[in-house]
């Protein structure tokens, strides 16, 4: 069934209806998905690219998990991502006779991670942060921030996901509009 789904979308493409070609990508996917004798391997990965966005052609779908990535990350952030105070810089160095050079250091603290009850870190300047981390990892740069080892994997998964589910959902858009 796929082959004869794929045939009648290459004809409908050729013919310029992309709207109807659409439907028929569609139906193409869902047999290859369903079709028990293909690896096992393309099958989930059939099944993942049908959830997160229905093969490219649901903007809602990939737009609703990025919007639900981004609440997780956002929470993971505030509750153990960022850490209990902003580590300060010290500089340290040694007084030295006039005329001589000066060496200075400047450390920074590892971040500590916060101890207070969970409810206790959900405040607005926690959520204003997390919120600058998440928006900065839809868009693969890194927020700057210190943060915990917890709130550093947070990031690195969002950094990865995230823009994948955009990508997903503006093509989906773009596939929309294009027609």
């Amino acid at each position: 069934m796929a082959a004869l789904y794929r045939q009648l979308r290459k004809s409908l493409e050729d013919g310029k209806n992309e709207p109807d070609a659409a439907d028929f990508y569609y139906g193409e996917c869902e047999m290859r998905r369903h079709d028990l004798t293909r690896p096992r391997g393309e099958r989930l990965l059939l099944k993942l690219y049908w959830a997160l966005s229905g093969y490219g052609l649901r903007a809602t779908r990939a737009l609703a998990w990025l919007g639900v990535s981004v609440a997780v990350t956002m929470a993971v952030m505030m509750l153990w991502g960022l850490p209990a105070d902003d580590p300060k810089p010290a500089t340290t160095g040694r007084q030295v006779a006039v005329g001589q050079e000066i060496s200075l250091v400047t450390d920074t603290p590892k971040p500590v991670n916060p101890t207070n009850a969970l409810v206790d870190r959900i405040t607005t300047d926690r959520f204003e942060k997390s919120l600058r981390v998440v928006i900065n990892s839809v868009v693969f740069r890194s927020s700057g921030q210190n943060l915990t080892t917890a709130g550093t994997y947070a990031e690195m998964i969002s950094r990865l996901s995230e823009p994948v589910l955009l990508g997903l959902g503006v093509l989906a858009i773009r596939s929309r509009v294009k027609r």
